[in-house]
């Protein structure tokens, strides 16, 4: 039995048809039944397990607590905040029949859980004494999209939306920044992904909020991703809701609320970033499995199997950075081309080869699953396993960062002509950053011309004198503009 690569489209002849190609082919999803929806494998799922645990340590490290809300939303809900039901209107699933009879109000599937909690919290909080209130769930979403994208864009999807309550903006200030370092932190430390972070425009913002902060990666198709956002809704969902308490002075005010998401859509900007002709390639942080033992089967099988299991013994016994996810690939009716080119198509970071050479010498052959020092294969003697491997896996995550930054700084363009604008986002895309008068009318026309959206303010641009790329007026800053998923 074999594997043809073949059956894989070429990521540098055409990445739209590699990427579906890839989640399909590497069993890390596969299409729903219903138009728009997607069914996560075990493979990928395990990945979204291993974000899952990152993040949760992070929240409860802060304070705040896992909890769950229901599913289904009065209507009337989303009614008492009307820049949110404006927002959001266009991609409700709405349920108007419930056991064989209509419904006297029709409940929406969630489509995220502001209103649902906020009326909840109306009840919880009545004093200072309650504050802070930091709540997260893990749930599931609907949003029914129009046009849908394995991971990147669903008609539902998976997510962490964290709603916390606070007595004052600043403090309010400090989650919804913190929220974003944690982000933040997933994507550089965990997912090998350089970003940018900063602050959306008006008209981009989350439909409710007083400000929106983001993080937006860049793909290598030179599409932007918003990986992530944190809220901060200011008073405006708790004086729809009626979240009232008592201050220490004794008077009564309303709280001041975030809230903050990190969804299964990361997952496919991790897959597009990192992938290449092969197939998929996962950071060792990341990675469900980080080694991969590959016994070659034929004869003295026995002893061949009993030194792979000695290696993954003294593999897990070691100490080391990237804790588990160890396997030995012993199925007989695989041949070793065949897992080698599995191993290569999951993205595993290392595979181990071990056969009568490597049991004669008492040594391992180590593959990386990207070239480390223009070398992807390395000869470690038994005894420096544990150590040896370790380095190797570091040094797999911090090249593909370094790989990630190098095509982020490449593809980020400074420019202060408008033809150069609309020349770049018709050819090879990529970031531009370009001063803008923060206009409305003017981000408008500037989409409408080139498909390029704002993208953020980042936190670290300085303020300059300029005129806006597009109507000439006054500006002080340089937005990052993209198009976008």
């Amino acid at each position: 039995m074999s594997f043809d690569k073949k059956e894989i489209t070429k990521k540098s002849e055409n990445i739209s048809e590699w990427y579906n190609d890839v989640v399909l082919k590497a069993q890390l999803a596969d299409y729903g039944p219903v138009k728009g929806t997607m069914i996560i494998r075990p493979y990928g799922y395990s990945i979204w397990e291993n974000v899952q645990n990152i993040l949760d340590r992070m929240f409860k490290s802060y304070g705040v607590k896992n909890a769950y809300f229901p599913l289904f939303i009065p209507m009337g809900f989303l009614n008492r905040e009307k820049s949110h039901v404006e927002g959001f209107s266009p991609e409700l699933a709405v349920v108007t029949i419930g056991g064989g009879e209509k419904l006297q109000e029709p409940v929406v599937v969630r489509p995220t859980s502001e209103t649902i909690m906020y009326d909840t919290y109306s009840k919880w909080i009545q004093s200072w004494r309650d504050l802070p209130l930091l709540i997260n769930q893990w749930n599931n979403v609907v949003r029914w999209e129009k046009r849908t994208y394995l991971f990147l864009r669903t008609t539902e999807f998976l997510w962490q939306e964290g709603h916390t309550a606070h007595a004052t903006e600043k403090e309010a200030i400090e989650m919804q920044t913190k929220a974003l370092e944690w982000y933040q932190t997933t994507y550089e430390n965990y997912y090998a992904m350089p970003v940018i972070t900063g602050r959306k425009s008006e008209k981009e913002k989350f439909a409710g909020a007083k400000t929106t902060f983001t993080v937006e990666a860049l793909m290598p198709d030179g599409k932007a991703l918003q990986a992530c956002t944190s809220h901060n809704l200011g008073q405006n969902f708790s004086k729809a809701f009626n979240i009232s308490f008592q201050n220490k002075e004794g008077n009564n005010d309303f709280v001041w609320q975030t809230s903050w998401g990190f969804s299964t859509r990361s997952l496919g900007g991790l897959f597009l970033t990192h992938g290449d002709d092969q197939g998929l390639i996962l950071p060792p942080k990341i990675a469900p499995t980080k080694i991969v033992i590959i016994p070659i089967l034929g004869k003295e099988d026995e002893k061949i199997l009993d030194y792979a299991k000695k290696i993954k013994e003294i593999l897990e016994s070691s100490s080391s950075e990237f804790p588990g996810g160890i396997e030995i690939w012993d199925e007989s009716w695989k041949t070793f081309g065949f897992k080698n080119n599995e191993a290569e198509l999951k993205g595993i970071p290392v595979r181990i080869v071990v056969g009568l050479k490597e049991l004669e010498n008492r040594s391992l052959t180590v593959k990386t699953r990207i070239s480390i020092e223009d070398k992807n294969s390395f000869e470690i003697i038994l005894d420096k396993a544990g150590v040896e491997v370790d380095h190797l896996l570091s040094k797999v995550q911090n090249q593909l960062f370094k790989n990630a930054k190098k095509f982020l700084d490449e593809n980020t363009h400074t420019i202060d002509s408008y033809d150069e604008f609309k020349k770049i986002m018709a050819t090879k895309r990529g970031f531009i950053k370009a001063l803008w008068c923060e206009d409305a009318n003017c981000e408008a026309k500037i989409k409408e011309e080139t498909k390029a959206t704002t993208r953020c303010l980042s936190f670290d641009t300085k303020e300059e004198n300029g005129k806006c790329i597009y109507c000439g007026k006054d500006a002080k800053y340089r937005w990052y503009f993209a198009q976008a998923y």
